[in-house]
């Protein structure tokens, strides 16, 4: 036991933060349906890549599929029927866990958050007067957007980062969604939506959370709203009773491991009766002709569910809010929070022997207002950057599981190293055959940062290795002359 383990010594009737002991059910889970993480001594710190999976929920599938006979819900028999049962009843067990009103808000199921996001992007009515605003942290998934806003001719506006903690400031997000208004004796007020705003409730690459209350303040402004909640969900509660967007996009393996290829798309009933589809699919439209070239859409989710869903496994998101909801995320969140602000805190406080830091720390520095991602670099003592590939490939030999590069997040990567547009510019106009090629003509020292993130069964002892490690394998060890790299392939 460490000494963060300690019960507390405080005054009767002082609240004080909780510790790890405080959250020790965990360690009980970990031992027993998760103990196949610590089977061969690795390390697990890629939770904000994907969750891990309980023996439970493995037990659960496996028992479901050898109990009954499941077939195309999109037919009319006693197999169809029992499949598409399951698939409403893990709607309302979404509707549920995220306390949302099903008068309210519709579940549609994809194969993952990008799927969602592609959903809304591609129906969303861009125009001139419905601009798209985005921070500059979204995931890709979530900028990939801009490309049909742009066909549509309407305005992308990014709401920059800023300060050493890389978020975005208030006043920047109000100026990016009233920019091109007209002020003063001559106001106006357009008619409808005035566009969609998207941002993530937790950065992927800097753990940041941003205000959930700015739902709320873009709507006032008359945006619609996508909230990426695939980071934030899987440790902190969302409640959609009282934060309401109007499109929130999630992937079920991040938040408990398992199934995979399936998402969802939560989307406010009046909101999702404003999109328009582009196309038609399976499973669709009530009815379509080939010789009348005319088609009807279904006028609920179904109709944004292309195909065949995945009814095998979307019962398995059933069992999987469950199990969460059993463990609690409140107790989830307060283990991450501990582990975030215990690790950084010793990073970041460790010294080569001249002085200098041994980490580079991009975003917050302190467990407060940001999730369990930590992104930063190894620095050698002269303060130059270790190679992320030395680094991923100096892990993955020691046991550790966690994430290098610039994690599909280019905004929030191009504020953590500095890049500026004329520099940008530049290297793009070098017409670079190579990433590498690209990082130099950046001057970009390295192609990309570490993360460790921890999650739903993360311990101390996780914590505590990778400490060691980085003490062990970093501290005042100089650049190596020859780490023969493999070239990069992707940035």
């Amino acid at each position: 036991m460490t000494a963060d383990d300690q019960p507390s010594t405080a005054p009767a009737g002082v609240r004080v933060a909780a510790t790890v002991a405080d959250t020790a059910r965990i360690d009980a889970l970990r031992a027993t349906e998760y103990r196949h993480l610590d089977r061969d001594g690795s390390v697990y710190l890629d939770y904000t890549g994907a969750g891990v999976v309980a023996r439970a929920q493995v037990a659960a599938h496996h028992d479901r599929l050898l109990s009954g006979l499941y077939s195309n819900p999109h037919s009319e028999n006693p197999t169809s029927e029992a499949a598409g049962s399951l698939v409403e009843s893990a709607r309302r067990a979404v509707l549920g866990f995220f306390r949302a009103d099903p008068a309210e808000y519709a579940v549609i199921f994809t194969p993952n958050a990008s799927g969602a996001c592609r959903l809304v992007g591609e129906a969303y009515d861009f125009g001139r007067g419905r601009p798209l605003v985005l921070t500059w942290d979204n995931h890709n998934s979530v900028n990939g957007i801009r490309e049909y806003a742009r066909t549509a001719g309407a305005p992308v506006r990014y709401v920059p980062l800023s300060g050493p903690d890389l978020r975005v400031s208030e006043p920047d997000v109000i100026a990016a969604l009233t920019a091109g208004r007209l002020v003063g004796p001559r106001r106006w007020r357009r008619t409808g939506r005035s566009g969609l705003f998207a941002y993530p409730a937790q950065s992927n690459f800097t753990g940041v959370q941003h205000p959930l209350a700015w739902v709320d303040l873009a709507q006032r402004h008359g945006y619609d709203v996508l909230l990426d909640a695939a980071a934030f969900a899987p440790t902190n509660r969302l409640d959609l009773s009282v934060v309401r967007p109007d499109f929130v996009c999630l992937s079920w393996y991040k938040l408990f491991g398992y199934p995979t290829g399936v998402g969802a798309l939560l989307a406010r009933r009046d909101a999702l009766a404003r999109l328009r589809r582009p196309w038609f699919a399976g499973g669709t439209i009530r009815a379509v002709s080939v010789q009348g070239d005319w088609h009807q859409p279904m006028g609920d989710e179904s109709g944004f569910e292309d195909g065949t869903l995945n009814f095998l496994s979307i019962p398995d998101v059933e069992f999987g809010l469950g199990w969460l909801d059993s463990i609690g995320v409140d107790l989830v969140h307060a283990r991450v929070g501990l582990l975030t602000a215990w690790l950084l805190e010793r990073l970041t406080a460790l010294r080569h022997r001249n002085g200098r830091p041994l980490v580079q720390v991009y975003g917050p520095s302190t467990g407060h207002a940001r999730g369990g991602t930590v992104a930063f670099n190894f620095r050698h003592p002269d303060g130059s950057l270790v190679d992320e590939r030395l680094v991923a490939r100096e892990s993955s030999a020691a046991g550790f599981a966690l994430r290098t590069g610039c994690f599909c997040n280019p905004g929030a990567a191009e504020a953590a190293f500095g890049i500026n547009r004329d520099l940008l510019r530049r290297a793009i106009l070098t017409h670079a055959e190579t990433i590498d090629q690209h990082l130099a003509t950046l001057r970009l020292p390295t192609g990309g940062a570490v993360r460790v993130s921890f999650g739903l069964v993360s311990t101390m002892a996780d914590a505590e290795r990778f400490l060691a490690f980085a003490e062990s394998t970093y501290l005042d060890r100089d650049a190596p002359t020859d780490a023969r790299l493999a070239p990069r392939i992707r940035c």
